[in-house]
């Protein structure tokens, strides 16, 4: 069994020990100043975590059906909310 959380300057003196662990499939947490910085994963489990993040995220039709929509205003509100209203008279050209 490998180490799974190294200090950064641990980590880096002995990288290919972290850079083994992670290919063995051990995830390792590199720390800096005593808080979490880094984590380094095998390419193969990074690439399997990012499609199933793809997979879980909504596609363009279903984000424009989640969107809160008003019913009763019109597509002039809905578009133009702070448009003041505009009144127009006649003009007569000589």
């Amino acid at each position: 069994m490998h180490k799974t959380s190294w200090r950064l300057q641990d980590a880096k003196a002995q990288f290919s020990a972290v850079v083994e662990a992670a290919l063995a499939g051990e995830a390792q947490l590199v720390t800096r100043r005593g808080k979490r910085a880094v984590v380094v994963l095998d390419a193969g489990e990074y690439e399997r975590l990012r499609r199933e993040e793809r997979g879980r995220a909504p596609g363009f039709i279903e984000h424009l059906l989640a969107m809160p929509h008003d019913a009763s205003a019109s597509r002039r509100d809905v578009a133009e909310p702070s448009r003041p209203s505009v009144k127009l008279r006649d003009v007569v050209f000589k």
